[in-house]
């Protein structure tokens, strides 16, 4: 007997759109393993990029800002006190 099992189509209606759920085929063992690696590598590529994102902004961008701010308030304090 094989791992595959048919199912009949499923239609269900919803609003004016039909949802349509073709034949879904049960996957072998190497399949759903190659389905989670796969997964876990695309979850893995998400959260390096959120990490790379945190840097940027949060970090350099942010700290750039403060740093402008202190350096122009600076020059304004240091041309009102020697004016």
């Amino acid at each position: 007997m094989t791992n595959v099992k048919y199912l009949s189509e499923i239609i269900a209606t919803k609003g004016e759109n039909p949802l349509i759920v073709s034949i879904i085929n049960q996957n072998s063992q190497a399949d759903a393993e190659l389905e989670r690696q796969l997964r876990e590598l695309q979850f893995r590529q998400e959260l390096r990029k959120d990490w790379v994102l945190f840097i940027v902004r949060d970090l350099v961008i942010f700290s750039t800002t403060i740093l402008f701010l202190l350096l122009v308030s600076g020059y304004a304090l240091f041309m009102h006190i020697y004016r």
